[in-house]
């Protein structure tokens, strides 16, 4: 099936560098800029080999095709657009970015029923929406030990209780931050977030 688009956006890293993902055109939809990716992929380094992913906002994908094309094994991608799903498993299917998990569903319900654990949680929620005083607890709930939480917000995020952000910039009206585990958050980055 082809896909009914008219924008596009590019996978960055890995062994899937320079494939076209496109997705149709969904008011407030808004892809990660390359540059943010750029940054969080240096964080979180190139190598996701044997990692596991979730993006519970998937919309475009860009964040589990680009964890997949650095060696992630499973990424698992939600949207409640039927549209951006079928985008999503037909951009997989053209680029041949085997280990994606598509599913149309509401990120809050997925959340409540599913009992994965996660190595990196990419969160990028609509900005007109507020969800974060559920969401980041509901998301650290599903992480693996060592995992991170990226989150991307309209504004300055707090991290909850047993959460630190570990990393944090801005692009533009972006507001991108890394989250852990207060209890595996390094030593000083630690010192630094109880203050």
């Amino acid at each position: 099936m082809t896909i009914p688009t008219t924008n596009r956006v590019r996978i960055i890293g890995g062994r899937h560098r320079g494939r076209v993902l496109r997705f149709p055109g969904v008011p407030g939809l808004r892809p990660t800029p390359d540059r943010v990716r750029e940054t969080l992929f240096n964080w979180l380094g190139q190598d996701l080999t044997a990692r596991a992913t979730l993006e519970p906002y998937a919309g475009s994908g860009a964040m589990s095709f680009e964890a997949l094309s650095r060696g992630a094994t499973l990424a698992v991608a939600l949207d409640r657009d039927a549209v951006l799903v079928r985008a999503l498993a037909d951009n997989a299917r053209l680029i041949g970015a085997a280990g994606l998990e598509v599913h149309r569903a509401d990120a809050r319900a997925w959340l409540e029923r599913e009992t994965r654990r996660f190595d990196v949680v990419f969160l990028d929620p609509p900005f007109a929406d507020d969800p974060w005083a559920w969401l980041l607890p509901a998301c650290a709930a599903r992480l693996a030990d060592g995992g991170v939480i990226y989150a991307e917000a309209a504004r300055r995020i707090e991290a909850p209780t047993g959460l630190a952000v570990v990393r944090a910039g801005r692009a533009g009206r972006v507001h991108y931050h890394l989250l852990c585990a207060l209890a595996r958050a390094p030593a000083g980055r630690r010192r630094a977030a109880e203050r």
